[in-house]
């Protein structure tokens, strides 16, 4: 054994000295590298590939490897593009891939921003469906390619319901909720939708559709009744698309070359404009705004960075105490992305958020969703701002267990146990829960959802019966949630922003430094601490546990589901 610990050290030893060779080689290719210059009569071609990462992976691969545009260097790119007196025009290439709504409609309102400079957008478009076309929809002009299609045909939500899969293997899911809408469970002890299930699902996708018609509708000078007529209609080829006035041309993507005001520009790719930098301002001195990303399952414990998507309390909580004590801090920022996960984590990070908002304005901005344990923690924020297709609220409780005794049944496996006290196997995965048992873990839910109420009642400054007629485990939309209180203000990250600044007293017209989490880690901070939870472990203690490391990263996420903890969280939903 002492053998192969030793020549794996060698091993390490050597990759270490080539990575420090390599990492030499970068640095100085850094110093002798100069930034690429910008055409004086540029025309910026920006591909938009939804659904975005709101932060950068930093695992050890993502070191090597081209990382997609995160949903803000894509809108810094729009902002700088709109400043530069060098780009005179903006093509964009939207592509989305089975995303949720929030992020594209960020994207469009930095790009209805953009428009604002007098400076044109056109959209060309291989294939669309409605959310590329939604997009599409502010830019001046609008070409479909020869052969192309305009799949404009409205929405449809799909959900899945593994009940009767379950049935088949013999696992019984005995599973207790809070809240007639609290849906998580249903995808597991149902086989189609309730009846609360379905009026929930109804109107959720009626919102976005209604939001789909009136961005159509302004942005192609079109009444809502045309609009509507005209998905009715759909799919659209490329001719149908031009001809029912839904394209302004049929042409391939060379052709641009020809259309005014792109013609007589040279063309500038946005992985190269990344890497210019353009003044926005001037930076307010010595003042900050910090913000902090809590993106993926919430989940105690350290937050994972390796792109699977963890929000650890310790991890959170950690960020929240260096911004308390930062002088230069003058307000904060929480952008959240997170259907929820454990109700106990997310109640450790509403304590710091709590002590955070008595110290400095606290903002939240809500991605594409900010649902039960994502809007637990909203609920601490002095304003909430949230897009029209946020998914949001959920504010309910779920619980339970998958009884396995069918399963072991028909693959011949024996089951046995020995317990000492009367509930020692109330989680037994080979029985369901007895009377007594449910109505014990009914009461611990109970009061996990008085908590939630308590919670949300204390930041909203309003009544417990108010918050309970919308809570009950529903959704909503972000348009609908600013209706019912639970939102304040509807827009993206940097309308939240200028929130802050101006809690802050800040000017708005000011450029303010932003301090944010997760914080950039650099090669050796990820060879080292592979997980990012900033521990700091010799390497020959690493070593010997790589591969118990890999899989804790890739099976990051069951931790939600540690014995008996409630879970605020809620089911995948599919709207095409």
């Amino acid at each position: 054994m002492a053998v192969r610990r030793g020549a794996l050290l060698v091993i390490v030893l050597i990759f270490l000295a080539m990575a420090a060779s390599c990492s030499g080689l970068i640095v100085l290719s850094l110093f002798v590298t100069e930034a690429p210059s910008v055409p004086a009569n540029a025309t910026l071609y920006l591909p938009i590939r939804a659904p975005f990462p709101e932060v950068e992976a930093s695992d050890l691969v993502s070191q090597f490897v081209a990382r997609p545009a995160t949903l803000r260097q894509t809108i810094e790119a729009i902002q700088k593009a709109k400043a530069d007196p060098r780009v005179k025009a903006l093509v964009i290439t939207p592509s989305m891939d089975g995303g949720l709504w929030a992020q594209v409609q960020e994207i469009r309102q930095a790009l209805e921003d953009y428009r604002t400079s007098g400076k044109t957008v056109t959209a060309y478009l291989e294939a669309a469906g409605s959310q590329e076309y939604y997009l599409s929809s502010v830019a001046d002009r609008i070409v479909l390619m020869p052969g192309g299609q305009l799949d404009l045909t409205g929405l449809a939500t799909y959900e899945l319901f593994f009940r009767g899969s379950l049935d088949k293997l013999g696992v019984r899911p005995d599973l207790l909720h809070i809240g007639d809408y609290k849906t998580f469970s249903n995808t597991f002890t149902e086989k189609s939708f309730t009846k609360a299930h379905l009026e929930m699902t109804q109107s959720l996708n009626r919102d976005q559709y209604d939001e789909l018609v009136r961005a159509v509708a302004a942005g192609r000078k079109r009444s809502v009744e045309e609009v509507r007529k005209l998905i009715d209609e759909g799919p659209f080829l490329a001719d149908q698309a031009k001809q029912a006035g839904l394209v302004d041309a049929v042409a391939y993507a060379d052709q641009l070359d020809d259309d005014k005001p792109i013609a007589g520009t040279q063309r500038l790719e946005a992985a190269t404009y990344s890497r210019v930098s353009v003044s926005l301002g001037t930076p307010a001195a010595g003042a900050r705004i910090a913000l902090l990303y809590a993106t993926g399952a919430i989940a105690s414990g350290t937050s994972s960075f390796d792109g699977s998507g963890v929000i650890g309390s310790d991890t959170f909580g950690s960020w929240l105490r260096k911004v308390r004590i930062d002088p230069t801090v003058r307000a904060v920022v929480v952008r959240i992305d997170s259907p929820g996960g454990s109700a106990i984590a997310s109640e450790a990070i509403w304590r710091e958020l709590m002590l955070t908002r008595e110290k400095l304005p606290l903002i939240v901005s809500m991605g594409d969703v900010a649902a039960s344990g994502g809007y637990y923690i909203a609920a601490p924020a002095h304003v909430i701002v949230a897009e029209p297709g946020t998914i949001t609220g959920s504010i309910g409780v779920v619980t339970g267990k998958f009884v396995l005794d069918g399963t072991m049944e028909k693959l011949g496996i024996g089951t046995g146990s020995v317990a000492d006290g009367k509930n020692a196997e109330i989680y037994s995965p080979f029985r369901p829960f007895t009377p007594p048992e449910r109505a014990r873990i009914e009461e611990q839910l109970h009061a996990t959802y008085e908590l939630f109420l308590s919670r949300v009642v204390e930041g909203r400054k309003s009544t417990r019966d108010k918050i309970d007629a919308v809570a009950q485990g529903r959704v909503w939309t972000g348009h609908q949630a600013l209706e019912r209180g639970l939102v304040d203000e509807i827009g993206g990250l940097e309308r939240a922003l200028q929130i802050a600044k101006d809690k802050a007293k800040l000017p708005i017209t000011q450029v303010v430094e932003l301090s944010v989490y997760p914080q950039a880690r650099g090669f050796f901070d990820v060879l080292f601490d592979p997980l990012g939870t900033g521990s700091s472990s010799r390497l020959e203690a690493i070593l010997p546990r790589a591969d118990a490391r890999a899989i804790e990263a890739a099976a990051s996420t069951l931790r939600l589901y540690r014995r008996g903890e409630p879970l605020m969280i809620m089911p995948n939903v599919f709207v095409r």
